[in-house]
């Protein structure tokens, strides 16, 4: 699917997931109480789709204890991330930090002009300058194709069902075996993993090789393994890669395709890379 196609697709996907949760609230509240509570859960839709809109990222980072990184405490950061920026032709994006030693990225928000990157404090200290740039275009990939708008919007929807459950007291395990499933389906019927391919090419191009993306990725699996990662599992789709142990309620929410399948066909971009390595 070419860049264009791919950006119109995951408008389109935005405006389905918010037209089909207004008919849905409205389906209910004609069925309970006619015209009247139809109107006013419609109306409520809107008001949460517009605060989703609007204020998404925030939700999504503040879930995860980011805090905005300030150009004085990370100019080297702030300039990469410009200047890759500028290669795939998109605003620079608000920076976060994530203060803990767990090596990963992400991004959420709205689209090219209200979309932010965060990095973790344990990604900064341990990938390699071509790893982090790696990355770095992995994630304004997925801010120019409008996958943000997709992802921050799934994962705000299946992260609130999924706290919902957390209200019911000694119905919580109920509540968690009914909305589980739903908020997995809303993440898979609007997420396919061919976003993290096609945001991986890209990533390639900007940065000139595809190396850089390939190792941080293995160097990101061997840390999931090591260390223990905990989050809400239905933030998975925002991450560079799945950090979730694919168990339990995590894996319901896995959106990314293996990493042994993306680091191969990102090898394949280049695939005179061993020759150049032993001439190396």
């Amino acid at each position: 699917m070419s860049g264009r196609l791919l950006v119109v697709w995951n408008v389109l996907k935005a405006w389905a997931l918010l037209t089909g949760g207004c008919a849905l609230l409205g389906t209910i509240g004609w069925a309970l109480g006619g015209y009247q509570l139809a109107s006013l859960l419609v109306f409520f839709a809107l008001l949460v789709a517009g605060a989703a809109y609007w204020y998404g990222d925030r939700v999504a980072l503040g879930m995860l204890g980011a805090r905005e990184l300030p150009l004085g405490e990370s100019p080297a950061l702030h300039a990469r991330v410009q200047r890759l920026a500028g290669l795939a032709h998109v605003p620079k994006p608000r920076l976060y930090l994530l203060p803990d030693g767990h090596p990963r990225a992400l991004t959420a928000g709205r689209g090219v002009r209200g979309s932010a990157i965060a990095v973790s404090q344990g990604l900064l200290g341990a990938a390699p300058p071509a790893e982090l740039e790696g990355v770095l275009a992995h994630e304004l990939a997925h801010i120019r194709n409008r996958d943000v708008l997709v992802q921050t919007s799934a994962v705000v929807v299946a992260t609130a069902l999924i706290e919902t459950s957390r209200i019911g007291g000694w119905l919580e395990r109920t509540l968690l075996f009914v909305l589980g499933p739903v908020a997995s389906a809303i993440v898979h019927l609007l997420l396919s993993p061919k976003r993290e391919f096609a945001a991986d090419r890209a990533a390639a191009a900007l940065t000139g090789s595809p190396h850089g993306l390939a190792d941080a990725l293995l160097r990101l699996e061997q840390a999931a393994e090591l260390v223990e990662f905990r989050a809400n599992p239905a933030t998975e789709p925002l991450y560079t890669f799945n950090p979730f142990a694919e168990e339990g309620l995590a894996a319901l929410f896995i959106t990314h395709p293996p990493v042994g399948e993306r680091v191969r066909r990102l090898r394949e971009l280049d695939p005179d890379w061993r020759e150049k390595l032993r001439a190396a």
